[in-house]
């Protein structure tokens, strides 16, 4: 089962396309991108937002559009007081198998890259995850490495 609303995703302007990971969903419908910071004002009534904080995304969330802050940590903290009125919602903890190394910052032990956070929250709702890592480089290393958990996901929220 598809979205019935499209999947935003906020994307900040440092944010570096060439090493975006939901850069190939662009074309793929039941996507907007938005750019970050926003130039008119926006509602966002029915959506949730990805967060590390808040409850967990379930499928009671289904009828909610979903909103997804594209950057690196320290720019998508920032970005989240532009939403805080969009309700958090968190993922089962799963590893990432994006190679990042900040000399700057220290990255959340839970972290994900974007598209790994969009595939696992899909599993969640109980959407269909058919092409989303086609692109992803990583994808074998981080569906092996979090085989359990998208299993058990996967047996909780049956695609419909």
């Amino acid at each position: 089962m598809p979205p019935t609303t499209p999947t935003i995703i906020v994307v900040h302007h440092k944010e570096r396309r060439s090493k975006c990971t939901v850069e190939p969903l662009r074309p793929q419908p039941g996507f907007d991108f938005w750019n970050f910071p926003l130039k008119q004002p926006h509602t966002l009534t029915n959506y949730v937002r990805l967060s590390i904080d808040g409850p967990r995304l379930s499928p009671a969330d289904r009828d909610s559009g979903l909103l997804v802050l594209d950057a690196t940590w320290r720019l998508a903290a920032r970005m989240e007081a532009e939403f805080i009125d969009v309700p958090p919602r968190s993922l089962p903890v799963c590893q990432t198998a994006y190679p990042r190394h900040s000399k700057l910052f220290e990255d959340p032990g839970q972290g994900l890259a974007t598209i790994e956070a969009i595939y696992i929250a899909y599993l969640c709702l109980g959407y269909s995850t058919d092409g989303l890592l086609d692109s992803y480089r990583w994808k074998d290393e981080f569906l092996a490495i979090n085989a359990d958990t998208i299993a058990a996901l996967e047996a909780e929220n049956p695609p419909e």
